[in-house]
């Protein structure tokens, strides 16, 4: 396993990190979410991300659980705040902040938090309370630094013209050879300000993997098959999509990898990327995911990639 610095921080994260969204606590039995824990920290993963509208609370609740034991200082921690909790708790106004960083620490029955980000932009709040909230967390030891997730570049510059405010060190954006939104603006604009990405969805939740044929039902207990799990994957289903990934697999192989592997290598070739965010029903899918860490492949296999995608947007 390769490590990253993330931003101007002084983290350095495993540059494959294990996400819960739509997993622990949800969709995923508890033996096997326990499982995939534990295999990727025998694997070097180090970075765990999560966020409190995850199952509402039920996979923070899971992680605590996971994670009892381990030394708090042997993995980094990340959660996320904005949305509904409830139907009056939501939100990224002070007292939603300060409300949800204790709830978060005590279902996840840690004293801090390494990242807290925030889940979206609000705007029902002033930005600057917003910021002030969360310099205070910071202030008072409940989390190390702070991020977002899918702010836009003006949003982002507002939050650094603020002063006397802590600086946003990460951004979670949706990112991979099917969603490339962040590079025209988001990723220069995070490398000038000391922002690192932590990817999610680097895999288009499995559509990456190849594992999902034109043409043909999606696989038993795939995600995509997933009642709980399905609904979100479905944008990325699409015929042509599927056509154009498969068309991938001869590119992975010249590789000599996987084409999840070398999915997930496309994204790590952007040095503003800290970590790919990959969710896991089963520990062998940890350990192919591992695989991408510090591969080496031709820029020029990477090229027809894109190409191929590119013809089968347009």
């Amino acid at each position: 396993m390769k490590y990253r610095k993330l931003g101007s921080s002084d983290l350095l994260v495993s540059e494959i990190a294990l996400g819960s969204w739509l997993t622990y606590g949800v969709g995923v039995d508890r033996e096997r979410a326990t499982a995939c824990v534990r295999r990727a920290f025998e694997l070097g993963i180090n970075f765990i991300d999560t966020a409190n509208v995850y199952g509402r609370g039920a996979a923070e609740s899971f992680l605590g659980e996971a994670l009892a034991g381990r030394p708090r200082d042997s993995y980094i921690l990340a959660t996320k705040v904005f949305f509904p909790m409830s139907d009056t708790d939501m939100g990224l106004s002070r007292a939603q902040i300060l409300k949800q960083i204790d709830a978060s620490l005590k279902r996840l029955c840690v004293d801090y938090v390494d990242l807290y980000q925030c889940h979206r932009y609000d705007p029902n709040t002033p930005l600057e309370e917003t910021m002030r909230a969360l310099s205070d967390v910071v202030h008072q030891g409940k989390a190390r630094y702070i991020g977002f997730s899918e702010w836009s570049p003006q949003q982002i510059t507002n939050a650094f013209a603020l002063s006397g405010v802590e600086r946003f060190v990460s951004s979670q954006p949706q990112y991979s050879l099917l969603w490339r939104g962040p590079e025209e603006k988001v990723i220069p604009q995070c490398r000038e300000m000391g922002v690192s990405q932590i990817v999610w969805s680097p895999l288009a939740q499995g559509v990456l993997t190849g594992k999902y044929l034109p043409g043909s039902p999606p696989p038993v207990g795939s995600r995509a098959s997933s009642d709980i799990m399905g609904h979100f994957i479905q944008g990325s289903m699409q015929s042509e999509f599927l056509e154009a990934v498969q068309m991938l697999q001869p590119l992975a192989k010249k590789a000599n990898c996987t084409l999840a592997q070398f999915s997930l290598a496309w994204v790590l070739r952007e040095p503003n990327v800290a970590a790919a965010i990959v969710g896991a029903s089963r520990p062998e899918q940890l350990e192919e995911n591992v695989g991408a860490s510090g591969l080496s492949i031709d820029p020029a296999l990477f090229a027809k990639a894109e190409a191929i995608i590119a013809e089968a947007k347009a």
